[in-house]
């Protein structure tokens, strides 16, 4: 079984929600598999939960209820903070429920005198660990700081929630943590608990199935929005992105397209360079664009000093919308990507491209059927395994990302594969793939690549559906950019 990160993990519990999920179905069995495992180690005795605020405390919540069914065991839970102040809508429903469960005392302690004073912490067969989880970053506050110092002298058989109390699962300076016997993290092993040395804080680690959909994993969902990038409050012009469209010249409306999809993503900057036969019509696009008139009425070496600077000046390059299939064009494309330190190649831009790039850049491709087909020189297969299979091994053997698209996309990096049913069949009208192109851009100037094209292909669908709604088969592109802020906004 994998490991992931507990930032993944995260995005699994937000993609089971965006599911159907609900988190207090999740928290439900969380709960019960530590009941089960105090029931494998105690046959009776006296178990002490000792629970935050979040959501770590309410999966003690739900085990000390379920514990608590059983006449053998003495449950007491500890809150540390007052019932009020719980973060969670779950977390205070499971706590609501231990009024009517059996407990046999509830305590909510603010002041660490107070827990000091507490008598059950020497005579406790087992302690859970419920306080801090995996959110912990820098020094634990009071009263959880005694608290953990209560645990850890405690003298009795410890048992923490996903991660000891303290404990920094992305491998960041510990100054305090709980010392477990053992640690029950949830659905599967995280990365943070096999770090060399983690054991001393650990204990032994098992890993408890808690009912997580297969499809939140494989599928983009919205929780994989959540690891994105997102403009701060004290952010800079350009530290959201500069995003360089290189195109247009046989079409003009694709290369607007994708400039105007990536200025709704988020990007700072969209410079757009694109032939002078068509600059002053992707101009009156928008007032936002900034566009730079090339030499010819198409793509040609001649440009490429000007490129080469536009290139340097910018941190992703699109590259492809409406650029037509003129040989000159595609052998400037050719010239072009060597230079990219990211590059997202769309449209004719894949029609006779070389690959791998011979570049230390990072590469993003974008092909439908016929494109890969024409790419990797082998018909698309019809099963979603076999696309899945084949399109792995084209973009490990080339080094690249690559996103099929179709009814269900396909996103891989040859060792990462994830799926995206987002999207519809309104979506067939033309420009749709010129706004993922744009999207993709501008996710991919301040994310890596993989998560740019799986949350771009998830955002450009959702976006479209939301369009659907409201527009139907006589949807537009410019509609679905007109969509775009309102699916991350949902996140963000």
């Amino acid at each position: 079984m994998f490991s992931i990160t507990s930032s993944k993990m995260r995005s699994v519990d937000a993609n089971c929600s965006y599911l159907g999920l609900s988190p207090v179905q999740l928290m439900e069995n969380a709960g019960a598999a530590i009941a089960r495992e105090i029931t494998s180690r105690i046959s009776c005795g006296k178990v002490l939960f000792v629970s935050g605020r979040g959501n770590n405390g309410g999966d003690a919540f739900v085990a000390a209820r379920h514990l608590a069914l059983n006449d053998a065991y003495d449950v007491r839970v500890i809150l540390l903070g007052h019932s009020s102040r719980i973060r969670t809508e779950e977390s205070m429903h499971n706590f609501s429920l231990l009024e009517y469960s059996g407990i046999t005392e509830l305590k909510e302690i603010t002041d660490s005198k107070e827990l000091e004073s507490y008598a059950g912490w020497k005579d406790s067969d087992i302690i859970v660990d419920g306080i801090l989880g995996s959110g912990i970053k820098g020094s634990p506050r009071e009263p959880e700081s005694t608290a953990i110092d209560l645990i850890n002298s405690s003298g009795s058989y410890i048992i923490s929630i996903d991660a000891p109390s303290g404990y920094d699962l992305d491998g960041g300076e510990i100054s305090k943590s709980v010392f477990a016997d053992i640690t029950i993290t949830f659905h599967r092993m995280k990365t943070g608990l096999e770090l060399p040395g983690c054991e001393k804080y650990t204990g032994e680690v098992k890993v408890a199935p808690i009912g997580v959909c297969r499809d939140a994993e494989e599928y983009v969902g919205s929780g994989d929005l959540m690891g994105l990038v997102h403009r701060e409050q004290h952010a800079h012009k350009g530290n959201s992105g500069r995003v360089l469209v290189i195109g247009g010249g046989a079409y003009y409306g694709a290369p607007a397209l994708a400039a105007m999809a990536a200025l709704r993503t988020g990007a700072d900057i969209v410079t757009v360079a694109v032939p002078e036969n068509v600059a002053d019509t992707v101009a009156s696009f928008s007032s936002n664009l900034i566009v730079v008139p090339l030499s010819g009425n198409r793509l040609n070496p001649e440009n490429l000093p000007v490129l080469k600077s536009l290139i340097e000046s910018h941190d992703v390059v699109v590259i492809g919308p409406g650029i037509g299939r003129d040989a000159p064009t595609l052998k400037t494309v050719q010239q072009l990507l060597p230079l990219c330190k990211k590059a997202v190649i769309d449209a004719d831009a894949l029609y006779d491209l070389h690959l791998p790039v011979k570049s230390e850049g990072k590469f993003i491709l974008t092909p439908h059927s016929a494109e890969f087909a024409r790419l990797s020189g082998v018909a698309v297969p019809r099963t979603l395994a076999e696309k899945k299979q084949i399109v792995s091994q084209f973009a490990g053997q080339n080094t690249a990302i690559v996103v099929l698209k179709g009814k269900v996309d396909i996103i891989s990096d040859g060792q990462n594969t994830r799926l995206n049913r987002t999207g519809n069949a309104g979506m067939t009208v033309g420009g749709t793939g010129d706004v993922l192109t744009g999207i993709t851009g501008a996710l991919f100037a301040v994310n890596n690549a993989m998560d740019a094209a799986a949350c771009a292909v998830f955002i450009n669908g959702a976006a479209g559906d939301l369009a659907f709604d409201e527009k139907g088969f006589g949807l537009l592109a410019t509609d679905i950019i007109d969509r775009i802020t309102d699916v991350i906004s949902e996140v963000f």
